[in-house]
């Protein structure tokens, strides 16, 4: 069983870029390289820089007691294979140095990254691929606190990790499956947990609906199958079929105590599709970000959003019941073509045709539906709202407005009635109005996946790097390690301090922008990067 880390905190690593796929072994820091030629586009008064380059697959950031800034490279994609080390960095001058190796220590991937009272605490998946959370100290001591989160078995994991305003500790959980139902899409997933399913953190009862596909479990292409919602893959419910809930559930944020994590886990709120970002602000309201439903599976949902929300205790968000928005998903505008539909079943025998139809008797289980106001942010469909954070009184005019990084579609296998990209940015969102104004954008940027505001009250973006389509492979997502970066922006006042400390007198009345210390022209040379500005009025 994983458990011992390997410490470099302190030490003198050897320095040296990643390597892409080709170069999973390195264990060297990665630098900043020379700049990445590129555009941005952010509003008047804010400039850009990289801080770091080379990362493989960076998930999260953040910092110590005395200020200094740490990456944790994820180890894998949305599949539990390992791409890349996984690893926590620590970040200082161009450099990422390796200060804990976890490779030997935890299944991927590493998501959530918070330091906490002297150590570091981080989600990952189990020896079981169960959604876990782990505790290391800066000399590589290892501390399984729980596992046991079984839809992280499935594409969606244990995600951000913080602690609240009441020094409890809250992670944000994704549900097996797209929209309850295990199926084709995540036969991958399943071949290697056939157990695996969405689980629920109270008692429902069933509309007995079953969904019909090919049994990819078997060679047999004729082979068909009834899959229900909540249970495994091939496994037909009944009408009023009770799942009993469970402690640690999917689609969900559970909270408890660091000091005794396995006796203290409680359900803060549920269903979430799959969350990712946590924060609070300074009056202690609690925000998160989702990612919504999938156009793909047994049980395809045509959205209109993917959502940024107001998070409340004890509240049922409606998934899979209700959509982004919080509407019934029996309105038919919910409902995908029949091409990618599949036959619906009210238990065995009786045929309801192609229908997107319901699968939790909300009335029979006791829930109340979910209230649309409850929505912050309506972000665009597919671009995958990710870790969010609040901006410090000291971010000019988008001060204490919510950022969250968008990290972008997966299509065509999420979405095959998608035609080009969408996300890949960061977003303001106003906490009171929910509207959204794009603040950066850039080629350079290909996944921002975190956004935090540190110490020194900057903006920093940790760029997971680039992931492409390949319909060839299963799953069909084709990861960069040695792509992603850290970066980081900040008000650039005339003739003042940037918000990092650093004198950017007469750079802003120039036309110019900085780059890693240097002012650069803002137009595109060979080998360095444009910026435009957006004014107020423009964004």
């Amino acid at each position: 069983m994983k458990r011992t880390g390997k410490s470099r905190l302190g030490a003198a690593a050897a320095l040296g870029l990643f390597g892409t796929a080709s170069g999973l072994g390195a264990t060297g820091a990665a630098a900043a390289p020379a700049s990445p030629a590129g555009e941005f586009d952010l509003p008047e008064g804010y400039q850009i820089e990289q801080v770091v380059g080379g990362l493989q697959l960076p998930s999260s950031i953040t910092w110590d007691d005395e200020g200094r800034m740490y990456v944790g490279e994820a180890g894998s994609g949305l599949f539990p294979e390992q791409l890349a080390p996984i690893r926590i960095l620590e970040v200082a001058n161009g450099q990422a140095t390796p200060v804990i190796e976890l490779d030997e220590a935890i299944e991927p991937a590493l998501v959530g990254l918070k330091w906490h009272d002297g150590a570091f605490y981080f989600t990952h998946r189990a020896d079981d691929l169960t959604g876990a959370v782990s505790r290391a100290t800066p000399d590589g001591e290892v501390e399984l606190l729980f596992q046991g989160i079984l839809d992280s078995q499935a594409e969606h994991q244990i995600n951000d990790i913080d602690v609240g305003p009441d020094g409890r500790m809250y992670v944000s959980v994704g549900p097996a499956g797209n929209a309850g139902v295990m199926g084709p899409s995540v036969a991958p997933w399943v071949m290697r947990s056939p157990g695996v399913h969405t689980t629920p953190c109270e008692d429902i009862v069933l509309t007995g609906h079953n969904f019909q596909t090919p049994n990819f479990l078997t060679e047999d292409p004729d082979d068909m199958v009834l899959t229900g919602a909540y249970v495994p893959f091939g496994t037909a419910t009944e009408p009023g079929q009770v799942i009993e809930g469970v402690e640690k559930c999917g689609g969900s944020i559970l909270t408890f105590d660091p000091d005794n994590a396995e006796e203290t886990i409680e359900t803060h709120a549920w269903g979430f599709r799959n969350l990712l970002g946590l924060t609070w602000n300074e009056d202690g309201e609690m925000f998160a970000a989702e990612n919504g439903y999938d156009i793909r599976g047994s049980r395809p949902v045509q959205g209109e959003i993917d959502a940024s929300l107001r998070v409340e205790p004890g509240r049922w968000y409606g998934i899979p019941e209700y959509s982004a928005s919080r509407e019934p998903l029996t309105d038919p505008k919910f409902e995908p073509p029949d091409q990618f539909q599949v036959p619906v079943f009210l238990g065995t025998d009786e045929e309801l045709g192609k229908i997107l139809g319901s699968v939790i008797d909300v009335e029979a289980s006791g829930l109340t539906p979910p209230d649309p106001e409850w929505v912050l942010g309506r972000h665009e469909f597919n671009s995958s709202p990710s870790m969010i954070d609040i901006a410090p009184e000291g971010f000019g005019e988008f001060a204490g407005q919510m950022f969250v990084a968008e990290w972008g579609d997966l299509a065509p296998p999420t979405n095959p009635l998608r035609e080009g990209n969408i996300g890949r940015q960061v977003v303001a969102v106003d906490t009171e109005t929910g509207e959204i104004t794009p603040f950066v954008k850039g080629d350079p940027i290909a996944r921002p996946f975190d956004v935090q505001f540190g110490p020194d009250g900057a903006m920093y973006i940790v760029d997971y790097g680039i992931v492409n389509i390949d319909m060839e492979m299963k799953p069909p997502y084709a990861y960069q390690p040695g792509t992603g970066g850290i970066w980081k922006v900040t008000r650039v006042p005339v003739g003042g301090v940037d918000a990092g400390g650093g004198s950017t007198a007469g750079v802003e009345s120039m036309g110019l922008f900085l780059l890693g210390g240097t002012a650069l022209a803002g137009a595109a040379v060979a080998g360095t990067m444009a910026i435009r500005r957006r004014s107020a009025q423009e964004a």
